[in-house]
């Protein structure tokens, strides 16, 4: 191996191993607050005397969409930038934004503190995502592709397992909530490490120099790439609304069915989601470069609708089948974020690859916001139960497996320049 292609590979792996922590930050980031909030809401609603089960769900869907608005804002931002700054400076920014302001939800005292902080420190990891998938993609082999995709997956619901074995270690509580928020200000040195040590892409370097800057948001919404723009945005909503929806209210679910008397079951909760998500994310974009990519998707919108219909439908009672389906649950619903990374970036050109499947994969968490805010009162339709709930919105499916056809099938295809 001669000297160049030492430095080659080093820079893969650096590359590599940069995005793997970020995007494991970010699903750590995005696994705390179902960890806290009905804690974090129920200490706030203290100081009016009273705890109802509607204002924790009236304020979760508002945080929950502030996050999801911030994300969508973050990938259209930061991926802009990327395309005209560089992947490496454009991802250092992001993880410090949303590190620090993970973080600084320590000192919240109200729940609009919380949605203020989490608005801005998903505008980092909406960034992070959309720029860690395009300088991963851009430097590894085309062979490589499927495995790093799996890799993008499996990374993000690693956080979110993480996250999880500290609630079981580490009683989320009305008086303890506070102490989890620091553990997402840990990424901050994660930061410095990606400017001292990760290369530029390549590709982004060659495409600037032949081409000039790009003009990204203009490019992705103009006549050739616009009906791809607004379906990959369609598609990828499918699963966010979905995860957002339903998925990460299944801890809430649970410590609802326990009547608050049994603070791990939250993390129980979110660790058996956890567990099956890190394995069909690694799974599905390994079966994508065998059978193609959209057989692949259509296969994931049947398995999530069913796991996610016998959980709603089924259990009523906190107990370990629960715990079993909904980890079977978690893993077809979430194998889409090992796929996602995969095909997005096959649809579009080097010049706008990070804003392009940003949005796509950001601007969806528009749609799942309005669905977020409204939760509170969509849930009131149905008694306050996230199983009614839960199994009207897994019907969302039906939509993914049509529309996944009107896009291109990119399996086989280098790619785009």
């Amino acid at each position: 191996m001669t000297q160049t292609q030492r430095e080659i590979k080093r820079a893969m792996y650096a590359t590599l191993l940069a995005a793997f922590l970020g995007w494991m930050f970010d699903g750590l980031e995005m696994g705390i607050f179902p960890l806290v909030a009905r804690p974090a809401l129920q200490e706030f609603q203290m100081a009016t005397g009273t705890v109802s089960e509607q204002f924790v769900q009236h304020w979760m869907g508002i945080i929950t969409a502030s996050f999801l608005i911030g994300a969508a804002v973050g990938g259209l931002a930061f991926g802009w930038l990327g395309d005209r700054i560089g992947r490496v400076r454009a991802m250092t920014l992001s993880v410090l934004v949303y590190s620090i302001f993970t973080g600084l939800k320590y000192f919240a005292h109200s729940p609009f503190d919380l949605a203020f902080l989490r608005f801005i420190s998903a505008l980092g990891m909406g960034g992070e995502w959309s720029l860690g998938v395009a300088l991963v993609m851009e430097s590894w082999p085309e062979n490589k592709r499927p495995l790093m995709a799996g890799l993008i997956g499996f990374s993000s619901n690693l956080g979110f397992a993480l996250i999880a074995v500290i609630g079981i270690f580490f009683q989320t509580t009305v008086h303890s909530w506070r102490w989890v928020m620091l553990v997402g200000s840990s990424p901050a040195l994660l930061a410095l490490a990606i400017v001292w040590f990760v290369p530029e892409s390549e590709r982004w370097k060659h495409s600037v120099r032949t081409e000039g800057p790009a003009k990204p948001v203009r490019e992705i919404f103009g006549p050739k790439l616009l009906r791809t723009t607004l379906l990959g945005i369609l598609i990828a909503s499918i699963p966010l609304i979905v995860t957002w929806g339903i998925v990460l209210w299944i801890p809430l679910w649970a410590d609802q069915m326990t009547g608050g008397t049994m603070p791990r079951v939250k993390a129980y909760s979110l660790l058996s989601i956890s567990v099956g998500a890190m394995t069909g994310a690694l799974i599905a974009p390994l079966f994508g470069s065998k059978i193609g990519r959209r057989p692949v998707y259509v296969t994931l919108c049947l398995g999530s609708f069913v796991s996610c219909t016998l959980l709603f439908t089924v259990f009523r009672t906190y107990s370990p089948a629960f715990l079993l389906v909904a980890g079977l649950a978690g893993c077809f619903t979430s194998s889409f974020y090992g796929w996602m990374p995969q095909y997005l970036p096959e649809l579009f050109p080097t010049r706008v690859r990070a804003t392009g499947q940003g949005v796509c994969y950001n601007f969806g968490r528009i749609l799942t916001a309005i669905c977020a805010w409204k939760m509170g009162s969509f849930m009131a339709l149905f008694g306050n139960s996230y199983a009614n709930a839960g199994e009207t919105v897994a019907y969302i499916y039906v939509v993914g497996i049509v529309a996944i056809w009107f896009l291109p099938e990119t399996f086989g295809k280098p790619l785009p320049t």
